[in-house]
């Protein structure tokens, strides 16, 4: 959506707010031995107490209040009560929401327990990309280009990006235009960032698979060769400088 007055913006700060406080509580809470269905069924509860609804509920009948993906999953991880976590696996948790009629989205990637596998290079990459990205996104500014940096990014740093996978707008929906915002300079988009309009922003970086695969559930997506995959996002509006961040306290620049 294009903001179009100051109450409009006050509506999506507070969406903001809500699934960025959401996201930093369950990674706080994420430890070894809980299953991802606890972890969604607190995420659920804060929401709760927001006022807030679980966009992929509300918008998709999506099996759980979060996404919570595990190691090759890059996205749309459903939580489970078999899935139990283990010392140093690589968690990434998203966190959508809607809110009086706005919406918010941000997702990020942590080790649970101790980096025994040496996911660190991975997540400080994603989460370097990303802030290199938003600095890049400005009105007028082509979203191929932004793109571009990103792969060029990852790519400096011995890593690919998943190419299948993107940023999108948001607003008043979970989904808005422009419907891709892309890791790699796409030559077919000429479309540019807008004054005024809110996007997610978010960066899928990969030890090596470029694309990821639809599971039999309709939802996981997994990388075939066992990739390891990190995803930061945040939720912005475009300015002529550095955007606003409506999700600024999820804290995914942590380690």
């Amino acid at each position: 959506m294009t903001i179009k007055n100051a109450e409009e913006l006050e509506g999506l700060k507070a969406a903001g707010h809500a699934v960025a406080v959401t996201l930093k509580k369950m990674k706080e809470f994420t430890k070894v031995g809980m299953s991802t269905r606890e972890i969604d069924d607190y995420g659920g509860q804060l929401l709760s107490e927001f006022g807030a609804f679980s966009a992929p509920i509300k918008d998709y009948d999506f099996p759980g209040h979060t996404c919570i993906s595990i190691n090759h999953v890059a996205c749309h991880g459903i939580p489970s009560e078999e899935l139990i976590l283990k010392e140093g696996d690589l968690v990434n948790i998203d966190v959508s929401a809607e809110l009086d009629g706005f919406y918010g989205d941000n997702g990020g990637s942590f080790v649970v327990g101790e980096d025994i596998h040496n996911h660190r290079p991975l997540i400080i990459a994603s989460q370097e990309i990303l802030q290199i990205a938003m600095n890049n996104i400005k009105n007028g500014v082509r979203i191929s280009n932004v793109g571009g940096i990103i792969e060029r990014e990852a790519k400096k740093r011995g890593f690919q990006v998943i190419k299948n996978l993107c940023g999108h707008g948001i607003g008043r929906k979970l989904h808005e235009p422009p419907t891709e915002i892309t890791n790699y300079r796409d030559r077919f988009n000429t479309e540019r960032f807008k004054k005024n309009s809110v996007i997610a922003v978010e960066t899928f970086i990969s030890t090596k698979s470029k694309y990821v695969h639809q599971q039999e559930d309709g939802w996981t997506m997994m990388t075939k060769d066992k990739s390891f995959v990190t995803q930061h996002e945040h939720t912005l509006v475009v300015t002529d400088d550095y955007p606003i961040v409506l999700t600024e306290e999820n804290g995914v620049f942590e380690f």
